[in-house]
């Protein structure tokens, strides 16, 4: 025992003390902040570009009172040129685009007649725009041919809220149902490149210390199986730590940017705010939302979430790393890990796909669920799912078939680390990997 402390201890000073470890654990939050408001700055600068799209109305059927200008659009009736002549002063100009309604006698044959020119291939958001207001016309033209009084379905339209609630009283949202996707999402993306980062670090150090040969050297006084833990470990206290400082910069930043917004946090963490004070922080916020998302934010079980993303990102790690030591320890450089590397990807490749395409439209649906017991998934997709509420036997299988799959395959890839550890100069098979399994010696 006291030999893989040893190990622990030198793999985990190992890597705390890089240079690279020290920066990029300070450095990742606020790049990630960073990052995430200069693309929220980008594109609110890409949306406040102001697009010129003319019309062609030959038809006759539409007016200006139809083509409604708004901060980003602004439309320019050039009927009276021809669509011909509009082509080309569009084209040698600074316009967007124009839009071509031609005369047809029937609305249903003019509403596939319907064109639009432009330099480069517009924005999709322009598309919809454009042809949301010609089918709003279209509709309206043929509810006058059926004699429907307009003003009458106007003034018909009633929209619903509907107010979502649990069994147990407790009220829902679209906005929290929306921060549980977003969390669970964020959850499961960062465990996989946790396992991915420092399971390949495992993998590589493995590498470097056999192509040294100081392999060689240690494993004369230590257990190869010890040496694969104690890598295993270290690179996981390490990854823990870098995690925590994580998320005591981003707390500094949330509570930094709470008070630039003007939350309490302490009245927000309690939940006794009756609706009238919440709609008079709201209306004292001026509308604005951050207050309600903060709100909606400590709704979300973050203990449990807290709690489960700990146990599976050690229990994904663990399970993922022991397999990246035996490839390390299987080959003699890098470039021979690519055969390998595939199927053990594979399985966290699938986990994310499978999490955001069943979890998100339905988290405890048969594959969402099936997914979440499955221990080479289970890390991600069970972490998606979470936010949302999860029977406690459901936690319960999915850890036990984690933590058992685990013990089977550390005791796997001992097998192979232990003889390809001090094989050298072969570029190994799958037989090869196969033989080491069987191998008894």
């Amino acid at each position: 025992m006291g030999k893989l402390q040893l190990i622990i201890k030198r793999e985990f000073l190992a890597k705390v003390k890089n240079k690279s470890f020290i920066i990029m654990t300070f450095l990742s939050p606020i790049l990630m902040v960073g990052i995430g408001f200069l693309v929220f700055f980008l594109s609110k600068k890409n949306d406040e570009k102001v697009k010129k799209i003319t019309y062609v109305d030959a038809s006759g059927l539409f007016s200006k009172d139809d083509f409604k200008d708004t901060k980003t659009i602004v439309y320019e009736d050039f009927t009276a040129l021809g669509i011909e002549e509009v082509k080309k002063k569009v084209e040698l100009g600074d316009y967007y685009g124009v839009l071509y309604i031609p005369k047809m006698d029937r609305l249903e044959n003019l509403s596939n007649g319907v064109e639009f020119y432009s330099k480069d291939s517009p924005g999709m958001s322009i598309i919809d725009k454009l042809e949301s207001t010609v089918e709003s016309k279209f509709r309206h033209l043929k509810l006058s041919e059926f004699g429907i009084d307009l003003k009458q379905i106007d003034a018909s339209r009633i929209s619903a809220d509907i107010k979502m609630y649990n069994f147990s009283g407790e009220e829902s949202s679209k906005l929290i149902n929306g921060l549980k996707i977003g969390v669970g999402a964020i959850a499961g993306y960062l465990l996989m490149m946790f396992v991915m980062i420092y399971g390949t670090s495992v993998m590589r150090s493995v590498i470097e210390e056999k192509t040294s040969r100081i392999i060689e050297i240690i494993v004369s006084s230590v257990k190869p199986f010890q040496l694969m833990l104690g890598k295993i470990i270290g690179n996981a206290s390490a990854g823990l730590l870098q995690f925590m400082i994580w998320g005591v910069v981003l707390l500094i930043i949330s509570i930094a940017a709470s008070s630039f917004f003007g939350v309490s946090m302490t009245e927000v963490q309690s939940a006794k705010l009756s609706p009238e004070q919440l709609e008079a922080m709201q209306q004292a916020a001026g509308g604005d939302k951050f207050q309600q998302l903060v709100q909606e934010i400590f709704k979300l079980p973050l203990v449990t979430m807290f709690v489960l993303f700990i146990f599976y990102f050690l229990g994904g790690y663990f399970l993922y790393s022991s397999l990246f030591a035996a490839v390390g320890a299987a080959v003699d450089n890098e470039t021979d890990t690519q055969q390998f590397m595939l199927p053990i990807m594979l399985p966290l490749i699938l986990g994310v796909y499978v999490g955001f395409a069943t979890v998100i439209n339905d988290p405890h649906g048969p594959v969402s669920t099936i997914f979440s017991m499955i221990p080479f998934t289970s890390p991600i997709v069970m972490l998606m799912r979470v936010p949302f509420g999860v029977p406690w036997y459901e936690i319960a299988i999915s850890m036990s078939l984690l933590i058992l799959t685990f013990v089977f395959v550390v005791w796997l890839a001992a097998k192979i680390y232990r003889v390809g550890i001090l094989m050298y100069g072969k570029k190994p098979s799958y037989k090869d990997l196969y033989k080491w399994i069987k191998y008894k010696g």
